[in-house]
């Protein structure tokens, strides 16, 4: 087995440490996510977490970690009598984002249920982990009919597995830990709000600390066994801190006052219902516990929010989480009667290390803010795709809105999401089908009407179907998928007018918020100067599109066709690396090309790739003023894609925005 690095090891990441103590304190407080860049010891820590936990008593013989104190009465391997148990550690248990729903939840034999009516029924993770810890590392990245059976046994404290109307129950409490790196996507709210707290880590910047951490690392790797004896000693003493808190933590009181002080900062940071306020309570109990103390006082509160309520006060995905710790302050004394301890014990509730929470978000200026001179128009020499003569500082976007909704035509089979048709594990039943490996939704009207002419040849006497496995059909179901949105965006000058780009930015700045909600992978292609760049590669972060966009500066002549050059470059590549899911690519431009020989018909060309590649799109023409020229209509044309204004990409403006595209993705059925 191999040795854990030790949890006392890891260097820094103060709140971490602190906020998964808690949790082993109290595992009530409801988990802990994780946010930060790769290489910031997230993994390692929560790993290094499990060989603290005390022991935990079970039934012998359980596959269910049933309490022999008070045995689960619908335990599948019961009924169990009370009485005394074995002790044995308590679980990490690992969810790869790749699992399969009968990994997770278990496997029922439906050919057994079916033929003798026995509930053969396999465990899966969700057994493994409870009463322990379940640990989910890129949680963001977890398929979403994954995150519902997550969300359904963190609420019920049951995992329940649904076969045709044959079911098997058994508890399911675990402690739930996430990581992941905000750069690759945000989590859905409802899944957010199940973690009880959150710590944003990033890697040490001070030279000291980062030799430490490699020494540390090398001595581990060197020789794990005599890295973790060196460390026995202070892994032991954080062991029985933990059962002395947990011993403690009935005793603790939380006041009144408290009380008024949780009820006025979750009220004053307007966080959405009342799980925030009971995971402040119960994290301020824990942090007294975890000091020795058996009262609440005004720093275990805001301990706590700093902890609970920065995921919680997220409004839409392009906010930055954080608190203003002035705001929190501010609200607490009001509260209190009294100032707030502005240099709490380093040695208090902060727990090891100290305490600390998230910074608050930057309220500097916005990036790309050159300071060059506003100059409109395409005159001039072609300038560089970079900063340089002609370049405008980057407008702001204005507010965003709620867009027409755009699709792939056909059916696909991609990543489950919400925009267009697709084969898919979940939605309504459509047909029905040979399973393809191991049956997960069985079409018992098929798999009756395949067995039945051959009943008689299989000698079948009693009441019950003679059900082989040849019998069984898959139930075909269609869904909604998730899809690449490829924003070609033209930032050239003659989109530069102000009000026009600020029009342009809000109107991608909503189909981004769009592509979040749908559960989008997006992209970023711009094109300015004399060519195109791809300013975000295929992710599922629309914060970090966001930000690109917010950034983006115009200016100098418009290479249309280095854009879509560009543009399919990306697609050609994304689709060796994620064949099945399909793309939509949106160009935002007024269609005009300059720059080099013959850039009209150098344009018209690269889009006419794209209507042989059969590519979804929509172009958005920005057009503005009395005299139009339609050329965004005419590269919708080329590309066999529509043309939509700013003001038809409204919702409800318009019907049906992309069902007349011509072309129909190569994977379409």
């Amino acid at each position: 087995m191999t040795t854990p690095f030790p949890f006392t090891a890891v260097v820094g990441q103060d709140d971490l440490r602190l906020a998964l103590l808690l949790n082993a304190v109290s595992p009530a407080v409801g988990g802990v996510l994780v946010r930060g860049e790769k290489g910031t010891a997230k993994s390692t820590a929560v790993r290094a977490l499990s060989a603290l936990l005390p022991e935990v008593d079970v039934v012998a013989g359980c596959r269910f970690s049933c309490d022999p104190a008070s045995p689960d009465p619908a335990c599948p391997d019961g009924p169990h009598e009370p009485g005394a148990g074995v002790a044995r550690p308590a679980r990490m248990v690992e969810l790869p984002v790749g699992a399969s729903e009968d990994r997770l939840v278990g496997a029922l034999d439906i050919e057994r249920a079916l033929a003798e009516g026995v509930k053969a029924f396999e465990p899966g993770l969700l057994a493994d982990a409870h009463r322990g810890i379940l640990y989910v590392d890129e949680v963001n990245l977890l398929h979403d009919h994954l995150v519902d059976l997550l969300l359904d046994a963190a609420a019920m404290g049951a995992s329940y597995v649904e076969r045709e109307g044959v079911s098997v129950r058994h508890a399911s409490k675990f402690l739930l830990v996430g990581t992941m790196n905000p750069e690759e996507g945000e989590l859905r709210p409802q899944l957010l709000d199940r973690f009880g707290l959150t710590v944003e880590v990033a890697a040490s910047r001070e030279p000291d600390q980062r030799v430490e951490v490699v020494k540390r690392r090398l001595a581990y790797d060197a020789d794990p066994a005599a890295f973790a004896a060196r460390w026995a000693e202070e892994e032991s003493a954080v062991r029985q801190r933990i059962s002395a808190a947990r011993a403690l933590l009935p005793q603790v009181r939380l006041g009144d006052g408290a009380l008024r002080q949780i009820a006025a900062t979750c009220a004053a940071f307007e966080v959405d219902g009342m799980r925030a306020d009971i995971v402040m309570a119960r994290t301020a109990t824990a942090l007294a516990a975890w000091a020795g103390r058996t009262d609440v006082l005004a720093e275990d509160v805001r301990q706590a929010a700093l902890l609970a309520l920065p995921h919680r006060r997220r409004r839409n995905p392009f906010d930055a989480p954080g608190l203003d710790e002035d705001k929190l302050d501010r609200t607490l004394e009001e509260f209190s009667g009294e100032s707030p301890d502005d240099d709490p014990d380093p040695d208090g509730p902060g727990g090891p290390g100290g305490g600390g929470g998230q910074p608050a978000p930057d309220s500097g200026p916005q990036g790309g803010d050159t300071g060059a001179r506003p100059e409109e128009g395409d005159g001039g020499e072609p300038q560089p795709s970079g900063a340089g003569a002609g370049e405008q500082q980057a407008a702001r976007a204005s507010e965003p809105f709620r867009t027409k909704v755009l699709s792939v035509p056909g059916i696909g089979e991609g990543a489950s999401g919400r925009r267009s048709r697709a084969r898919t594990e979940q939605g309504r039943t459509t047909g029905a089908r040979r399973p393809q490996g191991a049956l997960t939704k069985l079409h018992l009207a098929a798999t009756v009407q395949a067995a039945a002419p051959h009943q008689r040849a299989r000698g079948r006497s009693g009441p019950g179907l003679v059900i082989r496995r040849d019998d069984l059909r898959q139930a075909a179901r269609e869904g909604r998928e998730g899809n690449l949105v490829l924003f070609v965006v033209d930032a050239s000058g003659s989109m530069a007018a102000r009000q026009r780009m600020s029009a342009v930015k809000g109107a991608v700045l909503s189909l981004l918020l769009d592509a979040y909600q749908r559960r989008d992978k997006v992209g970023l292609v711009t094109f300015r100067g004399s060519a195109a760049d791809v300013a975000l590669p295929p992710t599922s972060s629309v914060d970090a599109a966001a930000a690109r966009l917010e950034s983006l500066p115009t200016g100098g002549r418009t290479p249309l066709a280095a854009g879509l050059l560009k543009a399919r470059e990306v697609l050609r590549v994304e689709r060796l690396r994620d064949p099945a899911r399909r793309p939509l690519v949106v160009v935002v431009t007024d269609g005009r090309a300059t720059g080099g020989p013959e850039p009209v018909a150098l344009a018209g060309r690269a889009a006419r790739l794209f209507a042989a590649d059969s590519l979804a799109s929509v172009v958005v023409d920005c057009e503005s003023g009395p005299v139009r020229l339609g050329l965004a209509g005419q590269l919708a044309a080329d590309l066999g894609g529509t043309a939509v204004t700013l003001d038809e990409l409204r919702a409800d403006s318009i019907a049906g925005l992309v069902k007349d595209v011509q072309g129909t993705s190569r994977r379409a059925a």
